[in-house]
C-alpha cells in the first residue's frame, strides 16, 4: 500500500515523514511499559466479563506482539481454567497476555479461588476491576511475584494493572500494601517473610488504568478532569515513596479513534486500554447477533441502565440503547424498587405488564429458578429473602438482568430488543471513522489488526498535527 493508499483510507498521512518530521507508534507512551509487558505499543485490550474477551481475542493480540486480557467475570471456575488452557497451548512461550480479576461483593471465596488458580497455571499479569479497595487476594498475588534476581535486586514478576475511577481507590493502588493485610498473609503462612518485608518496596500496581465513562460500569468519569488529578497524585505518592519502578498511568473509556487516543497520549498517559471496539470484531465472545446491531451504532446510541450485580447499590453501567427496550425497562425496575417494598405492593397493572412483557413468565415460575441456584450455592441469599419481602424483590428483578445477558451472548432471535450489550460511545465513533471502508463489516474487523491501524493511525495524526505546528512557526507571518 502506498502513502497515499494510506492517507486515503484513514484520513492522515501516515507517510514515513511529513515535512521532515515523524512520530511512530513504538515511541508513543511509556518505553518502560512495553518493555514489562513485552510487547510492541503501550496499548491493551481490556477485559470484558462473560469471555466476550475471549482466548481467541486473547491468542490473536499475543501472537501480534500485543497485550490482551481474558474476560473472566460471570464464567465458572471450569471455563476459566478450560480458557487458560487453551490460551497457553497455543501461547507456550510467551507471557505477553494477561486475565481479569473482578471484584466480587457476593462470593466470599471467589478471589481465593481465582488466585490459586492464576498461580497454578503461572499467570504473570491480572487486570484488577470493580475494586473499590485492595484485597487480601490482591495482594497475596503480588507478593508472590516478589524475588531476588541474580544482580541482587528485587524484582516483581506479578504485574498488577488496576482499573480504577476514583481517586482514593487510585491512592491504595499506589501505595504499598497494607501492613495488617501483609501480615495476615504471613501468619496464615500464604506468604514468605522476606515476601511480607520486600513489599515495602512496592506499591499493589505499578500500573494505574484511570477508567473515564466506558461501556459496561461506569461512574461517568470525564478523561479531561480524571487523568490530570491522577497524575497530581501520583506525584505525591511517588515522592513519599521513592519507588525505583516509577509508577504508571494509563488511560481507558472513549478511546475508539486516533484522535482520542492522541489526545490520551498528549496529556501524558503512559498507556491506553480499548474496551467497547473489541466488542464487534470476530474474536468477540458474543453472538453474531449483537455484532450486527453494534457496527451500525452512532455515538448518541448508547444509555445508562442499573448494574445487575450491584442493583440495590444504584451503580450504573452504559449500555446499547438503539431498537432496545432493555435500557428504559432496567430503570422501570430499579424505580419500582426505590418505590414498593415487595412485590404485593405493586399494582395488577404494574404486575401485569412485568410478568408479559417485561419477563414473559411469572413471578412464581422466576422465583423457584432463582431459589434452585442459589440453594445450591448460597443458600443464605434465599434465608434472607424469606425474611424480607424487598430482597425478594429485588432478586427476582436480577433475574431479569440475567436474562437480558444471556439472550444477547446466545443472539437469542425471541426477545431481541431485551438484549443487554454494555458499549460506549467509542464504539459509535470508531464506526464512523471506518464508514465506507473494508472494516465497516465486523466480519472485517480483527482485533489485533483494528488495534494496530488505531495506534498506527494515532501516530500519523500526531505527526500530521506536529508538523502543521512547525510548519506554522517556520512561517514568515509567525511572531
Amino acid at each position: 500500500m502506498t502513502a497515499s493508499d494510506k492517507k486515503a483510507e484513514n484520513g492522515f498521512d501516515s507517510s514515513p515523514r511529513a515535512n521532515g518530521f515523524s512520530i511512530h507508534a513504538e515511541s508513543l507512551g511509556s518505553p518502560a511499559f512495553r518493555q514489562t509487558y513485552g510487547i510492541r505499543y503501550a496499548h491493551a485490550a481490556g477485559a470484558m466479563y462473560k469471555s466476550i474477551a475471549s482466548k481467541e481475542l486473547v491468542i490473536s493480540m499475543a501472537k501480534a506482539g500485543l497485550l490482551g486480557f481474558l474476560g473472566t467475570g460471570g464464567m465458572k471456575y471450569e471455563e476459566v481454567e478450560a480458557a487458560i488452557q487453551a490460551i497457553q497451548q497455543a501461547l507456550p512461550h510467551q507471557q505477553n497476555y494477561g486475565v481479569n480479576l473482578l471484584n466480587n461483593l457476593f462470593q466470599a471465596d471467589y478471589e481465593s479461588h481465582m488466585v490459586d488458580l492464576y498461580l497454578k497455571y503461572g499467570i504473570r499479569t491480572i487486570e484488577a476491576a470493580a475494586y473499590l479497595d485492595v484485597s487480601s487476594e490482591l495482594i497475596r498475588f503480588r507478593l508472590l511475584g516478589l524475588k531476588q534476581n541474580e544482580t541482587g535486586n528485587i524484582i516483581c514478576t506479578h504485574n498488577i494493572i488496576a482499573k480504577v475511577s476514583r481517586p482514593e481507590v487510585a491512592a491504595v493502588f499506589m501505595r504499598p500494601p497494607s501492613e495488617s493485610i501483609v501480615q495476615k498473609l504471613l501468619k496464615l503462612n500464604k506468604i514468605s517473610a522476606q515476601q511480607a518485608q520486600w513489599g515495602k518496596l512496592f506499591p499493589v500496581a505499578t500500573d494505574i488504568c484511570i477508567e473515564s465513562d466506558s461501556g459496561g460500569h461506569t461512574d461517568q468519569g470525564v478523561a479531561l478532569a480524571l487523568l490530570p488529578a491522577m497524575q497530581r497524585l501520583r506525584q505525591d505518592v511517588q515522592q513519599e515513596h521513592q519507588y525505583a519502578e516509577p509508577l504508571r498511568l494509563g488511560a481507558a473509556g472513549g478511546i475508539g479513534t486516533p484522535e482520542a487516543a492522541a489526545a490520551m497520549f498528549m496529556m501524558g498517559a503512559d498507556f491506553i486500554v480499548t474496551g467497547s471496539i473489541n466488542q464487534c470484531t470476530v474474536e468477540a465472545g458474543t453472538s453474531d447477533a449483537v455484532k450486527e446491531l453494534l457496527q451500525d451504532i452512532n455515538i448518541q446510541d448508547t444509555e445508562y441502565a442499573p448494574a445487575g450485580d450491584m442493583f440495590e447499590f444504584g451503580a450504573k453501567v452504559q449500555v446499547l440503547k438503539k431498537g432496545m427496550f432493555f435500557p428504559a425497562r432496567a430503570n422501570k425496575l430499579y424505580a419500582l424498587y426505590q418505590q414498593y417494598d415487595s412485590l404485593d405492593a405493586l399494582d395488577e397493572k404494574t404486575k401485569n405488564q412485568l410478568q408479559t412483557k417485561y419477563f414473559k413468565r411469572t413471578f412464581d415460575e422466576i422465583w423457584n429458578e432463582t431459589r434452585t441456584y442459589y440453594l445450591s450455592k448460597y443458600p443464605e441469599v434465599i434465608h434472607k429473602a424469606e425474611q424480607s419481602p424487598k430482597h425478594k424483590m429485588a432478586l427476582i428483578f436480577k433475574w431479569y438482568f440475567i436474562h437480558s445477558s444471556r439472550l444477547a451472548l446466545s443472539g437469542s432471535a425471541t426477545q431481541k430488543t431485551d438484549y443487554q450489550v454494555h458499549t460506549g460511545p467509542a464504539l459509535g465513533a470508531f464506526n464512523q471513522w471506518v464508514k465506507g471502508t473494508q472494516r465497516e463489516h465486523w466480519r472485517n474487523r480483527y482485533v489485533a489488526e483494528i488495534n494496530e491501524y488505531l495506534m498506527q493511525s494515532t501516530a500519523a495524526l500526531l505527526t500530521q498535527r506536529f508538523a502543521s505546528f512547525i510548519q506554522a512557526e517556520r512561517s514568515p507571518n509567525a511572531k
